[in-house]
C-alpha cells in the first residue's frame, strides 16, 4: 500500500502513549494498532479529524503517499464494467 501511516511520529512529538491517544479520540486501542501499523483499509474522516484535534496537527502529519510501494489497482484494460458489458 503506498499510503505510510505517520501516528508513532507524532505521538512520540507529544509525548504521548497509544493508550493515551486512543482514550481521547474516542476509539479502540486495538483499531489504532492496526491504523497504526499501516494495516487499516479505511479511516473515517471522523477519526482522522478528532486525531488531528488531539495530536494538534494536520492530516498531512499522519498520513504521507510513498512512491516506491505498488499500489493495489485493477488494471483497467482487464476488469469487467459488470453486467451487459
Amino acid at each position: 500500500m503506498p499510503i505510510v501511516v505517520d501516528i508513532d511520529v507524532m505521538l512520540a512529538r507529544r509525548k504521548m502513549s497509544v493508550g493515551e491517544l486512543a482514550d481521547r479520540v474516542g476509539i479502540t486501542p486495538a483499531n489504532l494498532a492496526v491504523l497504526k501499523n499501516g494495516r487499516a483499509k479505511a479511516v473515517r474522516f471522523t477519526t482522522l479529524a478528532a486525531l488531528c484535534e488531539v495530536l494538534e496537527c494536520q492530516p498531512g502529519d499522519l498520513l504521507r503517499w510513498e512512491t516506491g510501494t505498488p499500489a493495489e489497482t485493477v488494471d483497467s484494460g482487464t476488469a469487467s464494467a459488470g453486467p451487459g458489458s
